[in-house]
């Protein structure tokens, strides 16, 4: 993930949730950003978070974040970042700390 200061995404995203193969994913410019996670009982270990080259700077995968967590909330699930991305999201987020397992 680049940090470049690229303008902020703003057509809002339609993120699909796929839960049978554990992905939240969104098609921005005919382009997929996507994040991965596994179920293990209440514990959602989130894998992978991917946007583009093409597309980074734009709060995509921050918005995918979000998505993901605000359902592992929902569901009464703790949450594992092995993505470093996600890690990071959530210690500069301290809405999110609770959630972490």
């Amino acid at each position: 993930m680049s940090t470049s200061a690229a303008p902020a995404h703003t057509t809002p995203l339609t993120i699909q949730h796929h839960a049978g193969t554990g992905r939240f994913e969104a098609m921005v410019e005919g382009l997929r950003c996507e994040l991965d996670y596994q179920l293990d009982g209440r514990l959602m270990r989130i894998t992978h978070t991917g946007v583009p080259q093409a597309l980074e700077g734009r709060g995509i995968a921050a918005a995918l974040v979000a998505h993901a967590l605000a359902w592992a909330r929902a569901q009464g699930h703790q949450v594992q970042p092995l993505c470093s991305y996600v890690q990071v999201y959530m210690r500069r987020h301290p809405e999110w700390q609770d959630l972490l397992a």
